[in-house]
């Protein structure tokens, strides 16, 4: 089957030990027909952004569970601006750490439980 977009996912930079968060919402991702790739723990902004080039990704899914990973969640757009991805790719957090307010204040998508990562990204597969 043809997957219906590709998701890059992985735990911002800051975040070392976290998995179970991140692998739930990959396997609802698969589970919905997108293809999911999981890039590590610990990734940077910059990374994210390559990643997505290399991958053809629609959608970066960034997993957020430790303040430190908060605390970097303010360089992801301006990676993801540098590699030439704005409007080309929807960014998505979601994670212990992180709320609604730290998604709207760095300008990118919030998702509270893998349902809702789910619908966010069959959301930005439509606007493309």
């Amino acid at each position: 089957k043809n997957p219906i977009g590709v998701v890059v996912i992985g735990n911002l930079e800051g975040d070392r030990v976290h998995q179970n968060s991140k692998d739930m919402v990959r396997k609802s991702l698969k589970k919905a027909q997108f293809k999911a790739i999981d890039i590590g723990k610990d990734v940077s902004a910059d990374m994210f952004a390559s990643k997505a080039i290399e991958l053809n990704a629609d959608i970066i899914a960034v997993s957020i569970n430790t303040s430190m990973a908060r605390d970097n969640l303010n360089k992801l757009l301006p990676a993801i601006e540098a590699a030439g991805l704005k409007g080309k790719v929807t960014v998505m957090v979601g994670g212990v750490a992180v709320d609604k307010d730290d998604a709207e204040e760095a300008g990118v998508l919030y998702g509270d439980t893998r349902e809702e990562a789910v619908a966010l990204a069959k959301q930005a597969i439509k606007k493309t």
